[in-house]
C-alpha cells in the first residue's frame, strides 16, 4: 500500500518507519528542511521517498496527517484536495496556550473532518507518545500488544486503518464514530483512553462501556 505522510516528526516519522518495515511504500513530507527530509526517507530504505504535501496526497492510497495543531491549515492548503482519500488523523488539539477545544462543541476529529470535506478520516495513532509507540511496537504475545484506538464514520476506511495498525505492530480497538472520539482526545483525564496504555482485552471492555453509555474503566497497571 502507498502511504503519504504529511508531517514526518515524531509520530509521523515513527509510523512511516513501521509501515516501511512492514512492506508499505511511504512518502514523507512537510518539513522546513527538504534535505533533512530526504535523509530521513533514505534512512527508511528503498520503500521510502520524500516530497511536498501535495506529492504525499497524490501518492498515497492512505494519507497520514501528523502535524502540530496550529499547522493543520497550512498543511491542508499545501496538500490540496483529499477527496476520497483515507486520512489517518494523528493530531491533538494542543496550541501555544495548551488544549484548544474545537468550536461548536464537536470532537477534534469531527472538526478536522469538516476541514477536509470529502476525505475519509480515521482518528488514530494519537493517544500514546511517539517514544512509547517506537519502543513497544511488535510486542509479543498478541494479548500483550499495545492498543491503538481508532474511530471514524467510514467503515471501509476503518478496516484499512485497522490493518495498518496491525502491520505497525499494535492491536486495534474501535471506539466508534468521529462523534465518539472525545475519550481518545487530549487532555489526559479520568474516563478517557488518551495517554493510557491498554491491552486488547481491556480495550474491548472500554469500547463496550462507551457504546453502552457507561464510564470507561481506568486502564490497568500492567506488569
Amino acid at each position: 500500500m502507498k502511504i503519504g505522510v504529511i508531517g514526518a516528526g515524531r509520530i509521523g516519522g515513527n509510523a512511516a518507519r513501521l509501515f516501511a518495515a512492514a512492506g508499505h511504500d511511504v512518502l514523507l513530507s512537510f518539513s522546513r528542511d527538504p534535505d533533512h527530509l530526504a535523509e530521513q526517507a533514505a534512512g527508511l530504505g528503498a520503500r521510502a521517498s520524500s516530497g511536498s504535501p501535495r506529492d504525499a496526497a497524490q501518492f498515497g492510497d492512505v494519507v497520514m496527517l501528523s502535524v502540530p495543531w496550529p499547522a493543520i491549515p497550512d498543511a491542508l492548503e499545501q496538500a490540496g484536495p483529499l477527496d476520497g482519500k483515507i486520512v489517518i488523523d494523528t493530531t491533538n488539539q494542543f496550541g501555544p496556550g495548551g488544549v484548544q477545544p474545537p468550536p461548536g462543541g464537536v470532537t477534534a476529529a469531527q472538526y478536522n473532518q469538516q476541514r477536509m470535506p470529502g476525505a475519509r478520516l480515521v482518528k488514530s495513532f494519537n493517544t500514546l507518545t511517539a517514544g512509547f509507540q517506537a519502543s513497544q511496537a511488535g510486542r509479543t504475545p498478541a494479548e500483550k500488544r499495545v492498543v491503538l484506538f481508532l474511530c471514524g464514520d467510514d467503515e471501509k476506511a476503518k478496516q484499512v486503518v485497522t490493518g495498518l495498525i496491525e502491520d505497525a505492530g499494535f492491536a486495534p480497538a474501535d471506539l466508534g464514530r468521529l462523534a465518539d472520539a472525545g475519550p481518545m482526545e487530549a487532555p489526559r483525564r479520568p474516563g478517557s483512553v488518551y495517554g493510557e496504555e491498554y491491552r486488547p482485552a481491556d480495550a474491548r471492555a472500554a469500547a463496550e462501556a462507551l457504546r453502552a453509555g457507561r464510564p470507561i474503566p481506568p486502564a490497568p497497571v500492567y506488569e
